[in-house]
């Protein structure tokens, strides 16, 4: 493990292909400071303070609402990550052999999109924590300057990324730690115990946000454990995935909610942090911009994979380099920059609504994925035939996972509550989003259900197995 790790190259050659074990490297620990650090950024701040400023919970509520949403969104989250090392290929690959070649092609634009999303806000809250370091510069230089930080990491790849959150996991930790003792320390509000309340709504509304953020890394996540050798425990890597995404997640959306609570309402998020810490502000804002251009790197490296996996599917002939995933990073950091400069005021808001349709498509997807892995395939899978035109064994789309895709997506929709729509059912329990609860609940064992009593579904399985002795 140490040569290998040792001979890994700085700027990452492998794409979306299968990463061979002489090419396998690092620590398992890793994840758990990838995963911590990258959550202690603006942007889980600003979606931890919806809670009590959108949904007008007090401190307390607000705090149990995201500790629920984070551990059991979590698990999901985790139980992807786990796959990595046992399968060596990104997530969207991997989604072949649940949909088929071309089945698997709508996750993988839906989670392109949604990564781009992330990396536009992102770099617009980089713009904004510059300008909040330094007046003289302009919001709109600010953003330039994040995404090129990004950019530049993100075509480095995975190991500068493991490398930067390594250290960024015991500087921000430290730093949020820091900050929470300042604002306790100095509130500036006459109601920081006693702003909002308790509403069932709001509640879910908050548990619902901190479940999907996590949700949201299902489908890049295991792109960050792949690398790891084959043999990892996948025990392992679920528990040093689940602490780390779990506790950095969790102290971030805190950190906003309690920064926004300090000092009297009314004020944006990122103004709120930097007032709420008085002399410490300068400092926590020169450590979110850092991280925030840290983390933003997962953003860009996920989306270019999304983007090389769509365009590979059809010019299968056509081997991805890591000049073609430079190149692609470059065209879509340029795009999100014109976006993000100029995009409205509201831009973030926009992004969070966004998110919460995108994640209705989502979330079926990741009840599939875990179900087809642990419960029907148990990690057993023929890669070669992944990566074949035709799907292989997999063929070019599998009717069980439509079918059950197509389901989980409906019984969600008189549980939304989305800027596009909101539902019957939760119009009648106070707006709450149940949605992803519903659809996970639904999907799950309709899946199994039709995966497991369908024979060419289990001779395609009983081939894996066949082809994973071979």
């Amino acid at each position: 493990m140490t040569s290998a790790a040792n001979s890994a190259p700085l700027i990452e050659k492998h794409t979306i292909g299968y990463v061979p074990p002489q090419d396998r490297h690092g620590k398992v620990r890793d994840l758990f400071t990838l995963w911590f650090g990258g959550n202690i950024a603006p942007l889980p701040i600003v979606t931890g303070a919806l809670g009590v400023q959108l949904f007008h919970l007090n401190l307390v509520w607000g705090i149990v609402a995201i500790l629920v949403g984070h551990l059991v969104g979590g698990v999901l989250m985790a139980l992807h990550s786990a796959q990595g090392p046992q399968m060596g290929i990104p997530q969207m690959i991997q989604s072949r052999a649940q949909f088929g070649t071309l089945g698997a092609l709508l996750v993988v634009v839906i989670a392109g999109v949604m990564y781009i999303g992330f990396f536009a806000s992102n770099i617009v809250l980089a713009g904004k924590s510059l300008h909040g370091v330094v007046d003289a510069v302009p919001v709109p230089v600010g953003i330039v300057v994040g995404a090129l930080g990004s950019g530049i990491i993100g075509i480095i790849g995975y190991r500068f990324i493991h490398v930067l959150n390594r250290i960024g996991t015991w500087v921000l930790g430290i730093g949020i730690v820091v900050g929470f003792g300042y604002i306790f320390t100095h509130v500036q509000s006459d109601d920081f115990l006693t702003r909002g309340g308790f509403n069932l709504a709001g509640w879910l509304a908050t548990v619902s946000l901190a479940a999907l953020w996590q949700i949201a890394f299902a489908p890049y996540v295991s792109d960050y454990s792949r690398y790891l050798p084959a043999d990892v425990k996948v025990s392992s890597t679920f528990w040093t995935t689940y602490l780390g995404s779990a506790l950095g997640s969790s102290l971030s959306f805190i950190f906003g909610a309690v920064a926004v609570l300090a000092i009297p309402a009314g004020m944006d998020t990122m103004d709120a942090v930097k007032l709420a810490t008085g002399t410490l502000g300068p400092i926590m804002l020169v450590l979110f911009l850092l991280s925030v251009i840290s983390h933003n790197a997962l953003n860009l490296y996920g989306a270019v994979l999304s983007i090389i996996t769509l365009v590979q599917t059809f010019a299968y002939r056509w081997i991805p380099t890591a000049k073609s995933r430079a190149v692609l990073s470059l065209i879509v950091l340029s795009a999100c920059c014109v976006v993000a400069v100029f995009a409205s005021a509201d831009f973030i808001g926009h992004f969070v609504d966004m998110v919460l349709v995108l994640l209705v498509v989502l979330v079926p997807w990741t009840a599939i994925n875990l179900i087809d892995f642990y419960a029907i395939h148990k990690g057993d899978y023929d890669i070669q035939s992944i990566f074949q035109v035709d799907g292989g064994i997999y063929g070019r789309y599998n009717p069980q996972a439509l079918i059950a895709y197509a389901v989980g997506i409906v019984v969600q929709i008189p549980f939304m509550n989305t800027p596009l729509y909101v539902g019957p059912i939760s119009e009648h329990i106070n707006g709450a989003d149940l949605s992803w609860l519903v659809g996970l609940a639904i999907t799950s064992p309709l899946y199994w259900w039709l995966a497991s009593r369908d024979s060419a579904y289990r001779r395609r399985q009983t081939s894996a197995k066949l082809a994973a002795v071979a």
